[in-house]
């Protein structure tokens, strides 16, 4: 640097000087010498006008490279010329800053995106001004199926609940909702971010899917009311029972009359009547009693032949076609057989149930592997579930059958939740239901 200054001072001095010569020798009518001193200022003028050209192209280049960001250039100094030198060395000190921070930026990009990968909470960010996608994470692609999508528009199409959902979001609070996913309907807490760049304004919306954690704690809060209301119910009516009983006896050795045969039929109703109740708080109370699933390697093929067997006279007889659907003979689950087998058969009872008073009856078993989960779906072709229903099908009591107790799908919910999986539901009134059982 300090060579460069001496040089520009020199330069500057000399052609001073030259001009001040020049104009002298011109004042002087030195007209000869003032020719020939001519070419030397001429000279000095065209120097400094190409080292002010090899300076400006210099800083054009390396404007040029800023414009399109690239920072790999290097300028060499070991040619360089005295009056470039500072320059370039100056260009290559930013270029390696730029480079740095390049790097780092780079790196943390990285580090989020794969944070944002292998977290289970699915994740998309849109610009709010063009609505062009400018995130969506693995766990958003597999929760909805939905690979890729350009625009966020898009979305209406591949999933119109999800669209309509997001876009009533309210940035900076928590949502709990219940959406349609792959696999059926389930319970997403949504919450929405937006904020400002220089690019434009973006909104960020996680879905979090606290299906499971809801579905844990709602099992949990019925075991615990089950087992209160039985135990009260099986208390009160246990004495009424036997009571009734003796009653019963003693006025069975009594000299029949009108009066006592009226009296004997009040008490044969009301021990029937605290008979039932005390089969019905029975029924309720093996919610309770699930223990730990006994887990062992089982083959589909062979749970779904064992299932057969068992429900084949029933099918026959109701005229319905049960289709068994299983690509790998070879796929094996983890489960417990007889608890599985238990609500396979409450799910096939309640298909052909719902496929009773359809034409041409229809059942398919199938079961196949998800992305390296196991998974079992019933499927009928029956009357469907309506949409405000889909919710509370797995409530305890709750039914639509004129003969069902409300209990199996409960206990079903239970029983996979116990082998760590879930059961869904999808439904439409008019064409049918499926139930999937995920592992």
């Amino acid at each position: 640097m300090r060579r460069y200054r001496r040089l520009i001072a020199f330069r500057a001095v000399l052609l001073l000087l030259t001009l001040t010569g020049l104009a002298y020798l011109l004042f002087k009518e030195y007209y000869l010498y003032a020719a020939l001193l001519s070419p030397f200022c001429i000279w000095i003028l065209v120097r400094n006008f190409q080292s002010q050209v090899r300076a400006y192209k210099e800083l054009e280049e390396f404007a040029e490279a800023a414009r399109y960001r690239d920072f790999t250039r290097h300028f060499p100094l070991r040619y360089a010329k005295a009056e470039l030198f500072p320059l370039r060395s100056a260009f290559n000190e930013i270029n390696d800053v730029f480079k740095r921070i390049s790097s780092e930026r780079e790196t943390q990009y990285q580090y989020l995106h794969q944070i944002l990968e292998i977290v289970d909470t699915a994740i998309l960010s849109y610009n709010t001004d063009t609505h062009e996608i400018v995130w969506m994470n693995e766990a958003f692609k597999k929760l909805f199926g939905i690979p890729y999508l350009h625009h966020f528009e898009a979305l209406q199409r591949r999933n119109d609940d999800l669209y309509q959902k997001t876009t009533r979001l309210t940035p900076g609070e928590q949502t709990l909702l219940s959406v349609h996913a792959v696999g059926g309907n389930i319970k997403l807490l949504l919450t929405a971010t937006q904020f400002q760049t220089p690019e434009g304004k973006f909104q960020l919306v996680a879905y979090q899917n606290v299906n499971e954690a809801i579905d844990e704690t709602e099992s949990k809060a019925w075991q615990k009311l089950l087992s209160v209301l039985t135990h009260e119910i099986m208390n009160s009516i246990a004495p009424i029972s036997s009571l009734a009983d003796t009653l019963k006896s003693r006025l069975d050795s009594l000299p029949g009359n009108e009066e006592l045969d009226d009296i004997r039929v009040g008490t044969d109703t009301i021990k029937r009547r605290s008979e039932g109740l005390l089969k019905f708080a029975g029924t309720y109370r093996s919610l309770n009693k699930i223990e730990r699933p006994n887990l062992g390697k089982v083959y589909a093929a062979d749970l779904f032949e064992n299932l057969y067997q068992l429900m084949e006279p029933s099918i026959v007889q109701k005229n319905i076609e049960l289709d068994i659907i299983l690509k790998d003979t070879q796929l094996q689950l983890n489960l417990d057989a007889s608890l599985i087998e238990q609500v396979l058969i409450n799910l096939l009872l309640n298909a052909m149930e719902a496929v009773r008073d359809v034409p041409n009856p229809y059942i398919a078993l199938s079961a196949s592997a998800n992305e390296g989960k196991p998974q079992i779906k019933v499927r009928d072709n029956g009357k469907g579930i309506s949409p405000d229903l889909l919710d509370t099908v797995f409530i305890p009591f709750f039914t639509t059958r004129k003969t069902g107790s409300g209990v199996g799908l409960t206990l079903s919910k239970q029983i996979m939740l116990l082998h760590g999986g879930n059961i869904l539901v999808t439904s439409e009134e008019g064409k049918g239901s499926v139930f999937t059982l995920q592992f």
